[in-house]
């Protein structure tokens, strides 16, 4: 099946949009008004949020491209499946500034981890579609296999990080952080926990 010209569309405008989410996010990097190292120290939460979401939307973008490199054919339910991920995605700016600005205090990382959850679930549908309409053989099928229950994996510590987050907040961050760590290659040796026979 050969790829079409609309599958390059619809990544470019998804590059386009993801590069406006991390711009948004290096606005709400405000400078302090005092000089000195003492008063950039008091914005490390700021600084931290903004890593750890930036290594979260470098994490999609990375495995979106991955993703759309098996795509061959558009379909409207692929349209409005990345139209979806990428709105869940778009609030990813509004969390990490509140993340920050609250100095991760509880009602801040449970916003934080829901807008994650709802990209990780939001990216399923779309890896699904891929799957059913893209390219075909082994290799193809393994990647699948292994990333969508990656994906399932990833869902399920978001959740459990949201009841974690009442005992501590930070408890709720690191299952953000395992979530990263998960994804941080697009295809790496932690993926072979993923695979089974079948694949």
């Amino acid at each position: 099946m050969e790829r079409q010209e609309g599958v390059s569309r619809v990544e470019a405008f998804s590059d386009g949009v993801l590069a406006i989410i991390i711009t948004i996010m290096v606005l709400e990097l405000k400078t302090p008004a005092a000089e000195g190292l003492e008063a950039l120290w008091h914005l490390w939460p700021v600084f931290l949020a903004y890593v750890l979401s930036y290594a979260y939307v470098a994490i999609y973008w990375v495995n979106h491209h991955r993703l759309f490199g098996h795509a061959r054919v558009i379909t409207g339910r692929l349209l409005w499946s990345n139209m979806a991920l990428l709105f869940t995605l778009s609030l990813v700016p509004f969390a990490t500034a509140y993340l920050g600005e609250h100095h991760f205090s509880r009602a801040a990382t449970l916003l934080y981890l829901a807008v994650m959850l709802l990209a990780s679930i939001a990216y399923a549908p779309l890896q699904r579609e891929i799957a059913r309409t893209g390219t075909a053989g082994k290799a193809a099928r393994t990647y699948h296999a292994a990333t969508l229950r990656k994906g399932l994996a990833a869902i399920l510590v978001y959740a459990a990080g949201l009841p974690l987050s009442f005992v501590s907040p930070w408890l709720g961050i690191g299952c953000a952080a395992l979530v990263a760590v998960f994804w941080i290659l697009p295809w790496g040796p932690l993926d072979r926990l993923f695979l089974c026979d079948d694949a």
